[in-house]
């Protein structure tokens, strides 16, 4: 009898427990329903009027004006033109930051869309086209739906949220700073008064189909170093090469022999890792063997052994293969800033995983393979435990695999991601508030 009594009595709380979870699932995707209109326009306006990396000034004014009807304390000129919000809830609870980049990319936009970018910049010293070639109008979009949303519940939110609206991730011009860790070297975690619990942050990806998002614990974004090599000859006429010294030749052979660092040099069997260069640039005009050959790249790495075995190896390549063609090289390996691997907590990560799963269900949510693209949220992962998730773009039926990718002239977003990722955000964010994932 007393068994019958105790079996009873669980599955009525089991039912309640599921009826809670239900509720809370339901509450999320009205609140997506309601800001997603919105949210569109937003993504529309700021697609149709991007801008580069710290000169993101109109759409930190739209961010800056959102925030602040909606009653937030709001911070701005934060790293030149990053934007902060704070929303206090209505009852006690965890701290929690959201993040979401704002810049652009000098890319000439190819996707047919009536709001598509025109706009043009400067880069490099160079006239540029610039386009939301990586998403960050979404992610910016999204955010401030987000931000709409849980402003709308205040009263009964525990806890508190700081919304980060960060520029410059795709990395500040040359001679500047910005970003991720200028943010944080400016008090961002400090002067405001709110030093996080934990933060959170997404990316919409062109390898995912909308309606799949993919998260995975520990190592989730390579770390990224910039290098530069400058190869030194001596001018001469190029109908008479033996009276100079050809940097042109003496670049060729460095870049083609740098690229047996990874295959030969490396134990990539259990750890990734690529070396790519850029940039070549020498010479003004056809028939002259010019002085200096300069060449950029990057390099990428999960691990710091490997990182310090590639700038080893590829400082004493560029050298010796300079001097064997009688040339010189400056080498700065790393050159300028350089962004750590993004790394996920791993009990937060299985937090927010199941919050996934309870916001888009078990078969939507994947674990991510490491991704050798690197992100500068790194910076914020190692100031506080974080998730970075990632949010399909491409249409459903069109293989991922084949479609234009982040950073491409043709990437696309498929707007439906807008909705798939501002209910795994807030799904997310209301079960770390609460103290639990919804389900668990």
């Amino acid at each position: 009898m007393r068994a019958s009594v105790l079996a009873v009595a669980v599955a009525s709380l089991l039912a309640a427990a599921a009826v809670r979870a239900g509720a809370a699932a339901d509450t999320v995707a009205d609140a997506v329903r309601q800001e997603l209109p919105q949210v569109t326009a937003w993504r529309r306006d700021i697609h149709q009027h991007p801008e580069l990396s710290n000169r993101e000034t109109r759409t930190a004014a739209l961010v800056a004006k959102q925030l602040q009807s909606l009653g937030l304390e709001v911070r701005t000129g934060i790293a030149h033109t990053g934007v902060v919000g704070i929303l206090r809830g209505g009852r006690p609870g965890p701290k929690l930051a959201l993040r979401a980049d704002m810049d652009a990319l000098p890319v000439t936009e190819e996707v047919d869309l009536p709001f598509a970018s025109k706009a043009k910049g400067e880069y490099r010293g160079k006239p540029v086209g610039v386009m939301h070639a990586c998403g960050h109008d979404a992610h910016t979009a999204m955010l401030l739906g987000v931000a709409t949303a849980l402003a709308g519940m205040k009263r009964d939110l525990p806890g508190e949220v700081m919304f980060v609206f960060q520029p410059a991730e795709e990395g500040a011009p040359a001679g500047e700073r910005g970003g991720a860790s200028l943010m944080l070297d400016e008090g961002l975690f400090g002067k405001l008064g709110f030093k996080p619990d934990a933060m959170f942050g997404l990316h919409v990806v062109s390898s995912l189909n909308v309606g799949e998002v993919a998260v995975r614990p520990g190592p989730a974004m390579a770390g990224s170093d910039w290098f530069r090599m400058v190869v030194h000859g001596r001018q001469t006429h190029g109908a008479m090469p033996w009276n100079g010294v050809d940097p042109i030749v003496a670049a060729a052979e460095i870049v083609t022999a740098a690229q047996t660092i990874v295959s030969r040099k490396l134990d990539i069997s259990t750890l990734p890792a690529v070396l790519s260069f850029g940039i070549i640039e020498g010479g003004a005009r056809y028939n002259i063997v010019p002085d200096q050959v300069e060449l950029q790249g990057t390099i990428r790495t999960f691990d710091d052994g490997m990182r310090r075995q590639v700038f080893d190896n590829l400082k004493a390549i560029a050298e010796h293969v300079a001097a064997a063609n009688g040339a010189t090289v400056d080498a700065a390996i790393p050159y300028g800033e350089s962004n750590p691997v993004l790394v996920n907590d791993p009990a937060l990560e299985a937090k927010v995983k199941a919050s996934l799963v309870e916001a888009l269900g078990a078969a939507h949510v994947h674990e991510a393979k490491p991704w050798m693209a690197s992100e500068d949220f790194a910076y914020f992962a190692r100031a506080v435990p974080s998730v970075y998730f990632f949010v399909g773009a491409t249409p459903a039926g069109q293989d991922p695999a084949a479609a234009p990718a982040n950073h491409s002239p043709k990437f696309f977003l498929d707007e439906g991601a807008l909705g798939v990722g501002m209910r795994a955000m807030l799904q997310a964010t209301l079960d770390y508030l609460r103290g639990a994932p919804a389900g668990a």
